[in-house]
């Protein structure tokens, strides 16, 4: 059957158009020395109105170096101009590795005889929880394997609740997103009606051919199904979507221009694009050997990479999580990502309870093994404001409402304070004495950036009134 590109169509290979990928290759290879277009659309870009898959595709084959550089002077520019100093702070938390996939790159893989699989009881959930507020976190990303009989969304629903409902000091998981398998306009809806945050799921490539060989078996073997997931996922209500794919299992070429479709098939025919996009790359991981990937991605095309998805698609936030080293992630903060993780485990229970090597239950090896207060006394040091935000959820302010305060500038008299007034929590609550000092000194300093006078006095009140005890204000 022959499929034409057209982003407006529910079709996967219609929306994610094979030709149209490779296309749009082969024009980016004749242009990637056109100065005059790259020129163009270096400046059409320098006004946060985003690029087309074709012309991003353009500025990644570019190998002038002047130009290299000027994208991430740009890419920085634009990160700093919507997102400013801040930086979202999250933590995985893993419920269940039973798998009913075959996933040749993921150790929860249905035939790995040697991953110790586990399944938390709500009990267990309670336990994880607590400790992950003991850190400080406020956001978590729920991840299950898939599993009809051992994880099903009845199972995910009960999580949730039992996350919401935790109470413990001064703790409290203010938001749950959720990455679980592909399913049922139904069942996005009773996420929805949990209410989850963000809703995230990558693709891990867009090549058809290859996704469908790198899951040989299972329902994830059902490409148009999985590619599919997020028109259901706001079909059932569920307005903030986070996309992404797994950078090293085909080339980044064809799947960063399948990202980019995917995020304008999303803002053309669902009228808001995605949310969020992550960008991990393949890490070696119990049973699986990133040498068996012949695609990976070296550190240079990689902050490429994000700095063109931050010109690309400027609204979007970006996640980077700590399956990158320290030192990679200081690299790309400043080009584009948004949102990190921290203190993070991979493996099922693994915050109360840290795994011998022999009893593996991980997804994959972790390269920022820091604790919380760590990343964010490092953080705090290269001048970031850690945000442990999550008004915009509570307040309404997702999908396209998001979107408009974001393109309107109105978001920094939101997010700003709201970001000091998280932090300033933290550092009551949790930080060490050291962390604490660093970030008093930064919030005295950032609450000078707050352009509205009257939300800037709220604001310092406020943080006043959390020294004396009181908890979570937001606008």
């Amino acid at each position: 059957m022959e499929y034409k590109y057209d982003k407006m169509s529910p079709k996967a290979e219609e929306f994610i158009n094979d030709r149209e990928i490779w296309d749009t290759i082969a024009y980016a290879k004749a242009n990637q020395d056109n100065r005059e277009l790259i020129d163009s659309l270096l400046e059409r870009a320098a006004d946060c109105r985003g690029l087309s898959h074709r012309e991003a595709a353009v500025l990644l084959e570019c190998k002038i170096p002047e130009v290299n550089e000027a994208m991430k002077n740009l890419a920085r520019k634009i990160k700093n101009k919507l997102y400013g100093s801040r930086i979202v702070m999250f933590a995985p938390l893993y419920l269940s590795n039973y798998c009913v996939n075959g996933c040749t790159y993921c150790p929860y893989h249905h035939y790995n005889g040697h991953i110790r699989r586990k399944k938390l009881t709500q009990e267990e959930i309670r336990q994880e929880v607590i400790a992950l507020q003991d850190m400080g976190h406020k956001r978590l990303a729920i991840e299950s394997g898939e599993d009809p009989v051992n994880n099903p969304i009845e199972y995910i629903l009960e999580s949730i609740r039992t996350i919401y409902s935790i109470r413990h000091k001064n703790g409290a998981i203010r938001r749950v997103n959720v990455n679980i398998a592909a399913t049922t306009v139904d069942n996005y809806r009773k996420l929805k009606e949990a209410g989850i945050g963000t809703y995230i799921l990558f693709q891990e490539t867009y090549h058809k051919e290859n996704y469908e060989r790198l899951h040989p078996t299972g329902p994830k073997h059902d490409y148009a199904y999985h590619t599919e997931a997020m028109d259901r996922a706001m079909e059932g209500g569920i307005d903030d979507v986070g996309i992404g794919v797994l950078f090293g299992l085909e080339m980044y070429r064809y799947d960063l221009i399948g990202l980019l479709m995917h995020a304008e098939h999303l803002e053309a025919y669902k009228g808001v694009g995605p949310h969020t996009i992550s960008v991990p790359r393949v890490c070696p991981a119990d049973d699986i050997d990133k040498a068996d990937f012949d695609n990976a991605v070296s550190d240079e095309m990689f902050e490429k990479i994000v700095a063109l998805i931050r010109i690309a698609v400027p609204y979007t936030g970006m996640i980077i999580s700590t399956r990158e080293s320290r030192v990679s992630r200081e690299r790309v903060l400043e080009l584009g990502i948004s949102q990190i993780s921290g203190g993070s485990r991979t493996s099922v229970g693994g915050y109360v309870k840290e795994e011998e090597s022999d009893e593996n239950s991980a997804q994959f090896d972790v390269s920022d093994r820091r604790s919380l207060d760590e990343v964010v006394d490092w953080l705090l040091r290269l001048g970031y404001v850690p945000s442990f935000c999550t008004a915009c959820y509570r307040e309404g302010r997702t999908g396209d409402r998001f979107m408009t305060l974001l393109k309107s500038g109105q978001i920094s008299n939101c997010c700003h304070p709201n970001a000091l007034m998280t932090l300033k929590e933290y550092l009551v609550d949790y930080a060490s004495e050291e962390t604490r000092k660093r970030g008093e000194a930064l919030i005295e300093k950032e609450l000078a950036n707050i352009p509205n006078r009257i939300v800037r006095e709220r604001a310092a009140a406020y943080i006043a009134q959390i020294e004396g005890g009181q908890r979570d204000f937001r606008f």
